[in-house]
């Protein structure tokens, strides 16, 4: 019987320890800028940050955040 693997996509979402991981910033200044990203985008403080979002906001490459992203 073959082995099957499950393909996982990639996330569409991206955490305040994502952004320590690819800013080296600290966690405090992580959050910061997930607010200001909810704010600049219309959104509600419990609201998720897209990937594509977090990119725009910093002008930063998508292929290249998405690396950091991948387990």
């Amino acid at each position: 019987m073959p082995i099957t693997h499950r393909l996982v996509p990639p996330r569409m979402v991206i955490f305040a320890r994502d952004i320590q991981n690819i800013t080296g910033r600290s966690e405090r200044t992580a959050r910061l800028l997930l607010q200001r990203i909810r704010k600049a985008n219309g959104k509600k403080a419990g609201q998720f940050v897209s990937v594509a979002e977090f990119c725009q906001y910093t002008a930063l490459p998508e292929a290249e955040v998405r690396v950091y992203l991948e387990y």
